[in-house]
């Protein structure tokens, strides 16, 4: 990781959970981070504690609201204007809804797709962009999928979910193509974590806890700290190696 000391890394939906982890992860390993969600209060916490603790980096709490293609705009020309630009970026954010394909609600369903695919694919673009503008041929693009983009559960809460982390698989590889071809040695990974003892569950279920908490209980599940050490591993890889997709779960998870 010596050769990320005092770069940029921008991580979308860094206020809880995997988003968090991972940007104290990489401020633990001296790089600036840009942390991004709707709500910054918690990002500015774990920046002080970052700070107290000494660490070698220092985390940027920046509020964005990645349903607004102006705000992520306003985003990475704040990025460039205070830190010259991009030159690692952790697709984080996403977001399900529970809305069957049979009765699910149209706003809920576009709501995942603006999340988890559109804000997701122009922070790519904006990313690219930055690194392209400033001639960084080893940036890194980082994409948190999830094991519901390779397999779909007979859970009809999460097909529609499903689909768009379908998105994200064919995204990745698609960028990944796209990058080749523009003869440049960026790379591109997608991380696919299985169940993650998060908020996420209680997101999902936000109106019956209890179902909420039984999502982690029956299983000893993965931490936000497995996926952050994921992509610190990710970022650690020499060179010539690009890690394409990082499947994870619990070992005591079925599916």
């Amino acid at each position: 990781m010596e050769r990320w000391k005092g770069r940029v890394a921008l991580v979308t939906g860094a206020s809880v959970g995997i988003g968090a982890a991972i940007a104290r992860a990489l401020v633990q390993h001296g790089m600036k981070v840009v942390g991004c969600a709707r709500n910054v209060d918690k990002i500015e916490k774990l920046a002080a504690e970052c700070e107290s603790a000494g660490y070698a980096g220092t985390l940027v709490p920046y509020k964005c609201d990645l349903t607004s293609e102006e705000e992520i705009l306003s985003m990475f020309s704040a990025i460039k204007t205070l830190h010259q630009g991009v030159d690692v970026c952790i697709n984080n954010a996403g977001l399900a809804h529970p809305e069957p394909l049979l009765s699910g609600r149209t706003e809920y369903w576009r709501n995942m797709i603006d999340v988890n695919v559109i804000a997701m694919s122009i922070c790519t673009r904006e990313a690219y962009q930055s690194m392209k503008e400033r001639n960084i041929d080893d940036g890194h693009i980082i994409n948190i999928n999830s094991m519901s983009g390779h397999r779909v559960v007979p859970t009809s809460a999460t097909h529609f979910y499903s689909a768009t982390k379908y998105a994200v698989t064919a995204l990745t590889e698609g960028l990944r193509q796209e990058l080749q071809e523009a003869k440049t040695h960026i790379r591109a990974t997608s991380v696919s974590p299985g169940l993650v003892e998060t908020e996420f569950a209680f997101r999902l279920y936000n109106s019956d806890p209890e179902k909420a908490a039984a999502t982690y209980e029956n299983l000893k599940c993965l931490k936000a700290e497995d996926l952050a050490d994921a992509v610190v591993y990710i970022l650690s890889a020499p060179p010539h190696v690009q890690i394409g997709d990082i499947q994870m779960k619990p070992t005591e998870q079925r599916s």
